[in-house]
């Protein structure tokens, strides 16, 4: 991708604070698409090659669960492609490779008013963020739940920018690691993923940082965002398999794309194995659809803040949105080492805030691990219903999203 367009694209990643998801109808790239690949499933797999052949292109590897072949093309040639492989009989379809972008006694636990909220204020590690006083209760009841189960080893897939090799919060956690973008070390660089892993599972009572809503889960480490943020639906598609393959009973999409048939084979084929999925809805601060969160299979989050109220930023829509959680101000996990979203934004290394529906998702995947980890009997579909129905209703219910704000504490057993 050319520096230009990538600098552009990476500042409209940064949105709100330290942590942000930005829906691809905010601010789009000029080449919204990874460039030098396309995606093409055939109707008739034995003829593909011949297909190909014609328009001087080979045949490339199956991604993740999907049919659907990654092809190497020319730079520039990719909706051309595309177009002319869409026209032939023996395909099913052929598009374009989106980008994808990230829309106790621990030492900090006090400013985690998403797990625990008692009317608190605070200001953030680097005295530049004022959080006001919120409303007692505007939380996920995270300290109740934990009366019952802690997580019990429950495997949550975060796919996202990975996870830092040196945050002693989160690091120890990490089960597998997969890197599924081009020629990027398999650390966090970013931070964005670090981010949301600790929302989901960093160590309790350990003396030090923060804790995650579900602190004895399990990280599967999926990069599928490089070091700039940026992904693509095929990185993520692969991702979600290889999520599938070892053991994820959940998968948390903290990342927004363009609709693509691809990736919502992948999504359903990880459905179908028994996986639930979320992902965050977008800070559009509308009612536009992203990806993978607009798909049926898939637990679309909003955002809402330390007094339950709907985050300003947040992308919502009781027709495709299910639930909400915390995005605004919530503490966790960074690397410690130097990351673009620490370098940008003046952010300390370690621990402090993000902000964005990125940090809803992270809550209501670990939300969800919960409920898998208290009920030996749950299914996907029975672990994705108790966390919808027992959310609290608060306001904004039936305007802004399909249930309420998920409460960890009601779905245990």
């Amino acid at each position: 991708m050319r520096k230009d367009i990538l600098a552009g694209f990476i500042s409209a990643t940064m949105g709100l604070g330290a942590v942000a998801l930005i829906a691809p109808a905010n601010a789009a790239p000029e080449v919204p698409y990874a460039e030098g690949q396309i995606m093409v499933e055939f109707r008739e797999p034995e003829v593909a090659a011949d297909v190909l052949r014609r328009h001087g292109l080979e045949k490339g590897p199956r991604i993740g669960s999907t049919d659907a072949l990654l092809i190497g093309v020319p730079e520039g040639k990719e909706a051309k492609l595309v177009d002319a492989l869409s026209r032939n009989p023996a395909v099913e379809y052929a598009e374009l490779d989106h980008l994808v972008t990230p829309a106790t006694d621990d030492e900090y636990f006090a400013r985690q008013y998403a797990l625990q909220n008692d009317g608190q204020s605070f200001t953030n590690t680097n005295g530049d963020i004022s959080v006001a006083e919120g409303t007692a209760d505007a939380d996920v009841d995270a300290v109740e739940a934990w009366s019952v189960t802690t997580g019990s080893g429950v495997k949550v897939a975060v796919l996202d920018s990975g996870v830092a090799n040196d945050n002693n919060d989160i690091t120890p956690k990490v089960a597998a690691r997969a890197n599924f973008t081009r020629g990027e070390s398999g650390d966090d660089n970013y931070g964005h993923g670090t981010h949301m892993a600790g929302s989901v599972s960093a160590t309790a009572d350990n003396t030090e940082g923060v804790a995650g809503v579900c602190p004895g889960c399990q990280i599967l480490d999926g990069k599928v965002l490089n070091d700039s943020g940026v992904g693509s639906s095929s990185s993520l598609a692969n991702g979600i398999n290889w999520s599938v393959n070892n053991g994820a009973k959940v998968i948390n999409m903290s990342l927004g794309v363009r609709a693509s048939r691809t990736l919502e084979s992948a999504v359903n084929n990880a459905w179908n194995n028994g996986v639930v999925l979320v992902a965050a809805a977008g800070n559009g601060g509308n009612q536009t659809k992203i990806y993978p969160g607009a798909y049926p299979n898939v637990i679309a989050v909003a955002a809402t803040d330390n007094k339950d109220a709907k985050a300003s930023f947040s992308t919502y829509g009781a027709g495709w949105v299910d639930v909400a959680a915390p995005g605004v101000n919530v503490y966790s996990t960074f690397p410690n080492h130097t990351f673009v979203l620490g370098t940008q934004n003046n952010r300390s290394m370690g621990y402090d805030v993000g902000n964005g529906t990125s940090v809803s998702s992270a809550i209501v995947a670990a939300t969800a691990a919960l409920a898998w980890s208290s009920d030996p009997g749950a299914t996907h579909t029975s672990v994705r219903a108790e966390v919808e129905s027992t959310a609290d209703k608060i306001a904004g219910t039936g305007t802004y999203w399909a249930h309420g704000r998920v409460n960890a504490g009601s779905v245990v057993k």
